[in-house]
């Protein structure tokens, strides 16, 4: 008979194993963190640093999210009117050059190279703008001549300590479905991103003055409110539309304020008591768009704590869950205010960790994207290790977009191999349409799929090639290969013997 000490201990033992069990980690989960730029936030840190000093911050930003496992950056490329980026329509940005207009040195594309940078490593981008805001305080001397606040006055509006481009006018709308088709034709971006600046968030006492302009353009029988949504529906539907037509694979995500309404303005409202709504105060309608089908995925900001009172987190979560549709769903976490917020949930290290466990658990959530890079870089050190051990253990693959078209099949034939001394170059076919090999350790059969948790690496492809690092594959006999394309869909695995001579054909 088991004594008294012997069972205690092993009830003990038998609860231990309970607490640690290891949280099944998903192979494809979005997991995201929003590169704020406007006022410098998260990067670069001033306009005026050197270009490799930025450089080299950027790059800090990336290796830290990639050891944490994240597989998207949302970088802000547009944060008022401006450019991170030679643009024909926007002056450069002050927050990246440190004066408005003025280029980066030696006439460097820092955002191909934040692009190819990010891909290296496996990273989707992103490209995060503002479509509305023209200007972030109203200190107009600052900006660029070639602004569109001083190339067309008209077309602004002044609303608290800003000027916004009034979204009424036809030619705003043409100028911004112009600029995201400027970024898609010329950037190698894997999506358009827009956060929540709609039309403005609304100020006690202000009035945004585009009654002419409605009077104008609106229909009969059309109020103003009705008016205002029918403008960023034609909005977001040209975009994505014109996104489609230029590269399919090219998504279209959209994160918006994380209360749709209120149930006390309409049953179908979630149970929170939010000041503003995304519906009835900046006239976006996600709903809207998800129905048609305009956006590949849509990212409720919800950065309030699990339990709060007037907006749970736990409760807008499950609101989202059951009208959401047509679309990916990821869920917005505010990590800014870890250890930095009256509400004090958000003391807790675990606040974090359960509102990523309450989107695993919540289907149809597939990830989450934080707010912002700085938060975990910073600070909070036992949060990010928490968070690794537990939800971010192994690597992810991003989701794929509902609206991507179904996988071809098409006949990947190894051509070469070549060894040296370093690396081992391995020669295909048909992999244009490919972006990324995914390496998993193999053996002498070939395996219909194989676990993310054994992913050795996720190299991008070069013309048909892939270089590997021997040292990654040390005293492997075989290789297992899938490829990723555009569209982030997998290929069937291909089985690699290292063993073949040098040069040999398949």
């Amino acid at each position: 008979m088991i004594n008294k000490t012997a069972f205690l201990l092993l009830i003990l033992l038998l609860a231990s194993c309970s607490v640690f069990k290891p949280i099944p980690q998903p192979k494809s989960e979005f997991r995201g963190v929003w590169v704020a730029t406007v006022v410098n936030i998260d990067w670069p840190k001033n306009g005026l640093d050197p270009l490799e000093k930025q450089k080299e911050d950027f790059l800090h930003i990336l290796d830290f999210y990639d050891e944490l496992n994240f597989n998207v950056v949302l970088v802000q490329i547009r944060t008022a009117g401006d450019a991170f980026y030679n643009s024909k329509f926007a002056p450069w940005s002050r927050f990246l050059t440190g004066k408005e207009g003025v280029g980066v040195s030696n006439e460097f594309d820092f955002l191909e190279w934040m692009i190819n940078e990010s891909h290296q490593r496996g990273i989707e981008f992103h490209a995060w703008l503002n479509p509305y805001r023209a200007t972030f305080d109203l200190n107009t001397d600052i900006l660029s001549p070639t602004h569109d606040f001083n190339l067309h006055p008209e077309w602004m509006l002044r609303y608290g300590k800003k000027y916004y481009y009034n979204p009424g006018l036809p030619e705003v709308r043409d100028r911004l479905v112009g600029i995201m088709d400027e970024v898609v034709t010329h950037y190698d971006i894997d999506a358009i991103h827009f956060d929540d600046y709609f039309y403005p968030y609304k100020i006690t006492d202000e009035v945004f003055k585009d009654s002419l302009v409605f009077s104008y353009h609106s229909i009969q029988n059309q109020s103003l409110e009705d008016w205002r949504r029918s403008n960023v529906d034609s909005l977001i539907k040209n975009i994505h539309k014109t996104i489609k037509l230029k590269k399919p694979w090219v998504q279209f995500g959209i994160s918006p304020f994380g209360v749709w309404k209120n149930n006390s303005t309409d049953p179908k409202g979630s149970d929170t008591r939010a000041g503003q709504t995304t519906y009835e105060d900046l006239y976006a309608d996600p709903l809207t768009w998800m129905e048609n089908g305009w956006i590949d995925y849509l990212v409720p900001q919800i950065y309030w704590s699990m339990d709060l009172e007037v907006a749970s987190h736990s409760k807008i979560v499950d609101w989202w869950s059951r009208n959401s549709s047509n679309t990916n769903l990821y869920i917005g976490n505010g990590a800014y205010k870890i250890r930095n917020n009256s509400d004090k949930a958000w003391d807790k290290k675990k606040e974090i960790p359960n509102q990523l466990k309450l989107a695993r658990n919540t289907k149809p959530v597939i990830g989450n994207v934080f707010f912002s890079a700085k938060s975990l870089m910073n600070n909070n050190a036992d949060v990010v290790e928490y968070i690794k051990k537990r939800y971010y253990k192994t690597k992810a693959l991003p989701p794929i977009s509902p609206l991507a078209p179904t996988l071809k099949k098409t006949p990947i034939e190894l051509h070469s191999i070549k060894k040296e001394k370093d690396r081992i170059q391995l020669n295909f076919t048909n992999l244009d349409s490919f972006r990324y090999a995914l390496i998993y350790p193999g053996s002498s059969k070939k395996k219909s799929a194989y676990p993310i948790k054994k992913l050795v690496k996720k190299v991008v492809l070069t013309d048909n090639q892939i270089n590997i690092q021997s040292s990654l594959i040390a005293n492997k006999k075989h290789l297992a290969l899938t490829f990723i394309n555009k569209y982030g869909q997998e290929s069937s695995p291909i089985l690699i013997h290292l063993n073949q001579k040098n040069d040999s054909k398949k």
